[in-house]
């Protein structure tokens, strides 16, 4: 058995968990925020037997998608922001950053 980890943009939660429960994929969902880009996102735990797990795989793959976004940065800090005119980059944002761990034991109460 195998415990899927996947970090996904919020763009994107609603048509994964959507996809993943029409193939009877059971999954966890956990608001989460991340640290680059300081944005919402939404990890999915989906555990899993061992011959599914590339099932799941190909179904994040299809409802992440990556997409360019310009971002503002952030002032530096310690320096005179007086004098920092932020300029929006473009950061590529989208996807999924996906863990797969082994289970040693699964309990259901």
């Amino acid at each position: 058995m195998k415990m899927i980890i996947a970090v996904v943009q919020d763009k994107d939660s609603n048509r994964l968990n959507d996809a993943l429960a029409d193939n009877q994929f059971k999954t966890t969902k956990l608001s989460t925020t991340g640290g680059f880009l300081r944005e919402g996102n939404t990890t999915f735990m989906i555990g899993c037997e061992d011959e599914h797990v590339d099932d799941a795989l190909t179904i994040i793959k299809k409802n992440c998608s990556q997409r360019d976004q310009m971002v503002a940065p952030i002032s530096p800090m310690g320096g005179n922001a007086d004098s920092y005119i932020p300029k929006p980059v473009k950061v590529e944002v989208g996807g999924a950053t996906v863990f797969i761990l082994p289970v040693d034991s699964f309990f259901q109460f």
